[in-house]
């Protein structure tokens, strides 16, 4: 990822020119050069250099709140799905919000919770997270089937397979062996986790279908599993107007509280959240949010953060103010404008100089797509010869794999990122790729297309180029 490159499609995080360096900046200052505040004592706010309350500043959750329910989500007041200050624990980031949810709320290396899942392809850095906490031997891959669903048929089929092999009483000798007796009110842990992006995952694109979610959280309930959506693309919507905040589709943890009557339930949902892909990844920020207080409760009382408070205090104040003063809204619409246009240049580039056959779905929102190499084409070799010929680095489909569970991915696929690159950048990457794609193909006598070859050597845009394919009906 961090290879010399001079155009990277592997890198995930915004264009330098796209952090908000002097908004963040006017941010901080509003918040820490007016004097005191009136919640500096208030423990369940606190000064902002000073230790955090255990869930984070009331003030802030109050504020992700009105932004996701009024401003984005626009649930009506009677919406089951709405969220309340007390359903959030603040976190330090996605990848520390994983980590934190596994380590307070499953455990691998006791047996109790028996298995994890996660859905494939997947985010390249999470298998580490999972095995940290215990379930290195314990992790199952389950496909998406790029129809807005996965297979839940083989989730069932696994799930079952593992209660077959114990047994209630087992269960609760294991439960009894790490209950804390002086705790008032008792831990879940739940028997089983699985891992997933819904929308706009991380690497392939791809969006779960409302259909699909509630079948899961159904299929959570009967055996007691935790489902973890990284809820971290789905306001990077590409559908315009850019001058309105998007209105993302309802998150699990949102389905998952519409349909539980159980006011003491602890919910089989956590919508773990981050404000770095909407403002600026350095500033480490974000939430869980859960069915009700149970579980935020629970995960807020997790030793780190009984003893040095929320993990961001400073950093979640700075967002808080973003959020009341409008410029996270600004922000969000200016991102979602910058690399809706990038997507249209990927998209036209991957039709007009890439082989035949080539698939490639349009970007829609997020940061990545996935192209999937025709057959004969070797995505390691031409991965390999793009870099060393033309110094233009993709991520090969091998990095999303879960380990211990593969698919080989790699062969043929590769993930594509729009959020570093400029156009200008994108189009000229996928050019050299094309012209890659084009020498391999003499040599193994495969498809390509004539008139791609043809056009791939010629000083066309991708854009005019794709112009060109509708208006006349080009391969």
């Amino acid at each position: 990822m961090d290879a010399p490159a001079a155009i990277n499609f592997f890198k995930g995080h915004p264009s330098f020119r796209l952090l908000p360096n002097k908004v963040v900046a006017e941010a901080a200052a509003q918040l820490l050069v007016t004097g005191d505040r009136d919640y500096d004592a208030d423990t369940l706010n606190r000064h902002p250099l000073t230790y955090g309350s255990d869930e984070g500043a009331l003030w802030v959750r109050e504020a992700i709140t009105r932004f996701n329910n009024d401003e984005t989500f626009r649930f009506a007041r009677d919406d089951k799905a709405r969220s309340r200050p007390e359903f959030l624990n603040l976190s330090s980031g996605a990848s520390y919000g994983v980590l934190s949810i596994l380590l307070q709320a499953t455990l691998a290396h006791t047996g109790y919770t028996r298995q994890a899942f996660i859905v494939s392809p997947t985010y390249f850095l999470i298998n580490d997270c999972f095995i940290d906490a215990g379930f290195g031997s314990k992790i199952t891959a389950i496909d998406e089937d790029g129809q807005g669903s996965i297979d839940l048929a083989l989730l069932e089929r696994k799930l079952q397979e593992f209660e077959d092999k114990f047994t209630e009483e087992e269960d609760q000798e294991k439960l009894q062996a790490i209950t804390d007796p002086a705790k008032a009110v008792p831990k879940k842990i739940y028997k089983y986790v699985i891992y997933c992006i819904p929308t706009y995952s991380n690497p392939t694109g791809t969006t779960y279908s409302t259909e699909t979610k509630l079948k899961l959280i159904e299929i959570a309930r009967k055996y007691d599993m935790l489902i973890i959506a990284d809820d971290v693309y789905d306001m990077l919507d590409f559908s315009p107007p850019f001058d309105n905040l998007p209105q993302p589709k309802k998150r699990f943890v949102h389905l998952d509280r519409e349909t539980n009557n159980d006011p003491e339930s602890y919910g089989n949902t956590i919508s773990n959240a981050t404000f770095s892909k909407l403002i600026a990844p350095g500033l480490r920020f974000g939430y869980h949010e859960t069915v009700t207080d149970k579980l935020a409760g629970q995960l807020s009382h997790g030793g780190a953060n009984t003893s040095g408070g929320t993990p961001s205090q400073l950093n979640s104040m700075i967002v808080g103010t973003m959020l009341k003063n409008g410029s996270t809204a600004t922000l969000l619409n200016q991102l979602r404008s910058t690399y809706a246009e990038r997507a249209e240049t990927m998209y036209a580039a991957v039709k007009g100089y890439m082989p035949k056959n080539t698939k490639f779905e349009k970007p829609e929102g997020g940061y990545f797509s996935w192209l999937t190499l025709p057959q004969g084409y070797d995505a390691h070799e031409i991965g390999k010869r793009l870099q060393q010929e033309f110094q233009v680095t993709v991520a090969n489909g091998d990095h999303f794999e879960v380990k211990g569970d593969t698919r080989g991915w790699g062969k043929s696929s590769m993930r594509l990122s729009l959020s570093f690159l400029e156009c200008n950048e994108i189009e000229e990457g996928i050019k050299s790729m094309g012209k890659i794609c084009s020498a391999y193909a003499k040599e193994r006598d495969l498809v390509f297309s004539f008139y791609r070859r043809l056009i791939s050597n010629v000083f066309i845009s991708a854009l005019e180029l794709d112009a060109l394919i509708k208006q006349f009906g080009f391969y």
